[in-house]
């Protein structure tokens, strides 16, 4: 009778632990990094039995094994590595938008004002006195250098914001190293089995996704499922041991980025946030560079073409303009009977001349080429940036497959242990009813 009081009430421990574990299931269905929870049950042993000899054939109940996650390290491990990619690619692509944007005649209107530069020389060239269609050479060579400024002031500002931008990912990057510390604490007191350690397991695969996804790292678990990351570049130590090694960011005086691991060498990672910043920054210094030699080209092409004519007052042509970097590139304060239409023969042959510049290598055909050159590489970005998403929601899934909560089956599950918790408590019942019934014949 004893036996099966016994029985019925680790019946009663074991499904009241399986309808709590479902219900957690059931209410973290949408919970970012739950894994599915199942109660692993054995067969109880009965007196004598031990776990090699089984002593006799009674039945001695059902004993709660512990509590198992649904997961897979394998997918989990793939969804990491593609989810890294796709943040680099998305990344690196933002910035790469902006660039061709701050590139464009909508925001600069350089191409515009070469543009009208060139097409007044001509005009000059059939009216070679009129002052006001010399006001207009001026104009449109003050736009010219107006524009340069403008793009090189975008690009300058997007090298600060890629900047602050590592900064906060890196701060962030460090607090997930801090924070994935204090789980692995937790895991190395937690009770094998438990809701507790199920709940930091999932909190430390949370991390983990998140660290992937800001860096490149290689992680190792131990026995109790505590991580040990390092550097996947370097090899250095990040999060293990009891240590924590942060990391941090260095910007270069033309806005390139460099990673430090603290007590350690450089965190050159090729995934991640933090790489596709670190690429947009050399895109964006590279950028400026270009941008400072066209000005300088574009100055030292312009300003010979001037120089070789003559103003109204037969004086030799003066610099269109001054400066040494698009930031500085500056038209020059003429007035318009400085500028310089007549050559030695004829009073237009300069602008002749002038116009004549136009070519496989003028200022406009290597403009629009460089603006070509960024909407390329622009839309090799959006082309890798779709790709490594597509890639990153397919392994996702894939990893979602095996832990995500299926309603419809907790909802079966649910009913089963319903009936098996009725079950136990009939079996209590009956043995109940049963040691009355003895009592009372007696």
């Amino acid at each position: 009778m004893s036996d099966l009081l016994s029985i019925g009430a680790s019946g009663l421990r074991a499904y009241s632990a399986a309808l709590a574990t479902i219900g957690d299931n059931i209410a973290n269905a949408q919970s970012a990094g739950y894994a599915r929870r199942t109660l692993q049950l054995k067969g109880a042993q009965s007196a004598g039995d031990t776990p090699f000899v089984r002593a006799n054939i009674n039945p001695g109940g059902v004993d709660i094994n512990g509590i198992s996650r649904s997961v897979d390290q394998w997918l989990i491990a793939d969804a990491r590595i593609s989810s890294g990619d796709a943040e680099r690619a998305s990344a690196k692509l933002d910035w790469m938008s902006r660039v061709e944007s701050a590139l464009s005649d909508e925001s600069n209107g350089i191409a515009t004002g070469l543009t009208q530069l060139f097409t007044t020389a001509d005009q000059l060239t059939a009216d070679p006195a009129n002052r006001t269609l010399r006001s207009q050479f001026l104009q449109a060579a003050d736009d010219v250098a107006s524009g340069f400024r403008t793009a090189a002031g975008q690009l300058s500002d997007m090298a600060d914001g890629i900047s602050g931008a590592a900064t906060s990912e890196v701060a962030a990057f460090n607090s997930n190293l801090d924070a994935l510390e204090a789980i692995n604490i937790g895991l190395r007191k937690a009770r094998p089995g438990s809701t507790g350690e199920a709940t930091l397991l999932d909190e430390r695969d949370r991390l983990l996704d998140e660290l992937s996804v800001q860096g490149g790292i290689d992680i190792t678990l131990d026995d109790r499922g505590a991580a040990t990351v390092r550097a996947s570049g370097s090899g250095d130590l990040l999060v293990g041991g009891g240590e924590v090694h942060p990391i941090s960011v260095t910007t270069a005086a033309d806005g390139r980025l460099s990673y430090t691991v603290d007590g350690g060498g450089a965190f050159a990672t090729a995934t991640g946030s933090l790489a596709g910043l670190s690429e947009a920054a050399n895109h964006v210094a590279d950028e400026r560079a270009a941008l400072d030699t066209l000005a300088q080209d574009f100055a030292a092409q312009l300003n010979a073409a001037h120089q070789a004519g003559f103003d109204a007052a037969g004086n030799p042509g003066a610099a269109l303009f001054t400066g040494t970097s698009a930031a500085t590139f500056t038209a020059a304060a003429l007035t318009p009977d400085q500028v310089a239409v007549a050559d030695g023969a004829t009073s237009n042959g300069n602008m002749l001349a002038f116009g004549a510049l136009r070519g496989a290598n003028d200022p406009e055909s290597l403009w629009a080429g460089h603006v070509a050159e960024q909407a390329q590489a622009t839309a090799s970005a959006r082309a890798q940036d779709a790709a490594a998403t597509t890639r990153a929601d397919a392994a996702t899934a894939a990893r979602s497959g095996v832990s995500e909560i299926d309603l419809d089956k907790e909802a079966g599950e649910l009913l089963r242990f319903q009936q098996a918790y009725s079950a136990a408590a009939r079996t209590i019942q009956v043995a109940r009813e049963t040691m009355q019934t003895l009592l009372n014949s007696v």
